[in-house]
């Protein structure tokens, strides 16, 4: 099987969407982890609510594409995400793949997303789940790279943290019926 590391984020109803999504995705595929949720302002310059984010770490037969078309799309459909032409526009419900590992030797690698190695809010919650997985074209361990990114961006926030960590909504993805 298949396993690939996605992460999960809304800033629109994001205490429904992020459960919302998750338990959507566990439905199709088997969810072997899932990171703690953190709350992070918007990236760029947007008058707009903070998301919360999660990674979450999945086994399934599906390719990269697959996933991303019939699994990932369908969800993001399912909570009417609206994309506009602006990337960083607030969202319902936004799944990313950002690393895939294959089960099938010799399949071609997939690309990690560019985003891991820029923002905390993806790094910091896959170092969570997988802290001595290296990254696939730096070797670098995924705590480390989290923690490089951590450092320069609470320095660039003149001492402030760009994500806080939210164990109430840990408790909402755990029990998603309550």
């Amino acid at each position: 099987m298949n396993q690939a590391y996605l992460l999960l984020g809304s800033n629109i109803d994001k205490e429904h969407n992020l459960p919302a999504g998750l338990q959507l995705l566990r439905a199709q595929c088997q969810v072997l982890a899932v990171s703690p949720v953190y709350e992070t302002a918007p990236v760029g310059l947007h008058e707009q609510p903070n998301f919360f984010n999660v990674a979450v770490l999945v086994e399934t037969e599906l390719d990269p594409a697959r996933l991303k078309t019939q699994v990932l799309a369908h969800i993001e459909r399912q909570l009417k995400r609206v994309r506009t032409s602006d990337k960083n526009a607030p969202r319902t419900i936004d799944l990313d793949i950002i690393l895939f590992r294959s089960a099938e030797a010799g399949a071609p690698n997939y690309p990690p997303d560019p985003d891991l190695q820029k923002f905390p809010h993806v790094a910091v919650p896959l170092a969570d789940l997988a802290p001595n997985l290296p990254h696939p074209q730096t070797g670098e361990p995924l705590r480390v790279l989290a923690d490089h990114l951590l450092a320069a961006a609470t320095a660039q926030n003149h001492g402030q943290p760009p994500l806080w960590p939210r164990p109430d909504m840990d408790q909402r993805l755990a029990n998603p019926h309550r």
